[in-house]
């Protein structure tokens, strides 16, 4: 599931942005290990010779659960990168970095660090600068090992490349207005604002739900409906601009009145490779199928075919952005799903609780990255809650709780939070053991959905009669009953929401001049 917050970060490569490829987001690559173990991550970079290089991090996971890191130690190892890349830190504020020898620099933090399965970046930034020596065509490893008090010493290794310093550029941002169902059509435009010849670029693209594509263009790549990327080996000419045409339809489902947001960020081909390397490790293989409609054309440079590999000096400006407003009426019924059981004293018995969405409208709040409702189930008199879903809090009648303890056990009520996207039909559900203490006749509990609280999630509703639904234990035949739910999940597929790893801020590096602080969450 994402219970993410995803916003905009930063810019080209220096962006970590991603293809969602289930409604289970993809965790690290070492997820299923021990609890209280340790995993480290640092992207395959490629620099500009000639420039200041970018700044990067290491992404710190915890294989299961959380977990509170002391006496952080992460050292760098670029012996390999002797004469080409230099690795120094970036600022003194988060620790101490000392280098050891030429070759080496170690990091100490001074502060407990806190770790999820979702990842951390931000700890021991680095500067990633190539020598005066280096040169096109110049690549080595660069070793990152991590160690804590208590855990296991961990190490990935990064490939570090030297390429060609350029320059793209994205188009302006731009804005489009119609009704769901209707056709738009958006300018795909990049420019060379660099001095040398650009040997081919990809956009990426972060389109909300809104955006359908009924066009797919050869040398792009999409799931479903949803456009993710384009490829062009067109070579780019120092001062030109190109441009080619992008038609839409807007979702017949999608919610009005409303918005919706698309964004595109332009990559040299060797970062497009470096960001592919990342999303393997995020589990990430599947990139979308191309499509079957004629190639897609910029227009064409000409001469110069592509060779080599570049950097982007100036990723700032590779973004571009849409921003549609949706207009006319269409929302959206969300009902709760109960469940009625039986069992006897001592039992463990599963509750499959849950909602749905009646329609007409999908809702999508992946952008925004938080619930698209809020959930409030009661356990129901004479049982114990025993297995709680990860997304659910204890609540106390009064609304108070235990807000960070997700699936804690025993509590009386829980909040729980949903996913951020749930298509028309689609149901979501919620799993809870419940241990009956003892055998009550028509013992109620209740599943609550689109509750008002001082939490984020509340979500407009067209029926609020279906709100509410019941949790029965050994019903009589007057007691009535709670229904059920056949768990289906969530059907999203592959969410072409690059974003959500295109938002790993710090995962890619980005240019010196550049400094932000980012918490990495997927």
């Amino acid at each position: 599931m994402r219970f993410t917050t995803a916003r905009r970060w930063l810019a080209g490569v220096g962006v970590a942005g991603a293809l969602v490829a289930t409604a289970t987001a993809a965790g690290p690559a070492t997820a299923g290990a021990p609890a209280g173990e340790l995993d480290v991550f640092f992207a395959d970079t490629t620099i500009a010779a000639g420039s200041a290089g970018k700044i990067e991090s290491p992404v710190l996971y915890s294989t299961s659960g959380p977990l509170t890191l002391h006496e952080l130690t992460i050292r760098y190892d670029f012996a390999d990168l002797a004469g080409k890349v230099k690795v120094a830190e970036e600022e003194e504020e988060f620790g101490d970095c000392t280098p050891s020898g030429a070759t080496a620099l170690t990091c100490t933090i001074p502060y407990p660090i806190d770790v999820y399965e979702d990842g951390l970046a931000g700890v021991a930034w680095v500067v990633l600068a190539p020598t005066e020596e280096a040169e096109d065509g110049d690549e080595g490893d660069l070793k990152v090992s991590v160690s804590a008090a208590g855990v296991d010493t961990v190490t990935h290794t990064a490939k570090i490349r030297v390429g060609e310093g350029v320059d793209l550029a994205a188009g302006d941002e731009l804005t489009r207005s119609g009704k769901p169902g209707g056709k738009i059509s958006t300018p795909l435009t990049v420019a060379n604002d660099g001095e040398t010849t650009i040997q081919g670029a990809v956009a990426v693209f972060y389109n909300d739900y809104a955006f359908r594509s009924t066009t797919r263009f050869s040398n792009c790549t999409y799931a479903d409906q949803d456009l993710l990327t384009c490829k062009f080996d067109e070579a780019l000419a120092p001062g030109g601009s190109y441009s080619a045409t992008l038609p839409y339809t807007i979702g017949a489902d999608t919610e009005a009145p409303g918005g919706a947001y698309g964004e595109i960020v332009w990559m040299t081909t060797a970062e497009f490779e470096d960001y592919v390397a990342y999303l393997a490790h995020r589990g990430v293989t599947d990139l979308g199928k191309p499509g079957t409609d004629g190639e897609l054309d910029l227009t064409q440079a000409g001469g110069v075919q592509a060779q080599g590999r570049q950097a982007d000096t100036d990723p700032e400006n590779n973004w571009s952005s849409v921003a549609l407003e949706v207009t006319g009426k269409n929302g959206a019924d969300l009902s709760a799903i109960g469940a009625t059981l039986t069992g006897e004293a001592g039992d463990v018995v599963t509750a499959k609780l849950g909602l749905r969405n009646e329609g007409p409208a999908t809702i999508d709040a992946t952008r925004g990255g938080g619930s698209f409702t809020n959930v409030h189930v009661t356990v129901p008199t004479g049982t114990t809650a025993v297995g709680v879903p990860e997304n659910c809090s204890p609540r106390d009648s009064d609304g108070s709780g235990d807000w960070e303890q997700f699936g804690k056990t025993g509590a009386p009520a829980y909040h729980c939070y949903s996913e951020s996207f749930i298509k028309v039909g689609d149901q979501h559900a919620f799993e809870f053991k419940l241990r009956i203490d003892n055998v009550v006749p028509n013992a109620t509990g209740s599943i609550e959905i689109n509750i008002d609280c001082p939490c984020e999630g509340r979500h407009s509703d067209l029926d609020g009669s279906n709100d509410e639904a019941k949790i029965l234990v050994n019903a009589t035949e007057e007691g009535g009953g709670g229904g059920g739910l056949p768990v289906t999940g969530a059907s999203t597929g592959i969410v072409a929401a690059v974003g959500l790893l295109l938002l790993a801020a710090g995962v890619f590096g980005f240019v010196l001049a550049r400094r932000r602080r980012t918490r990495f969450v997927v």
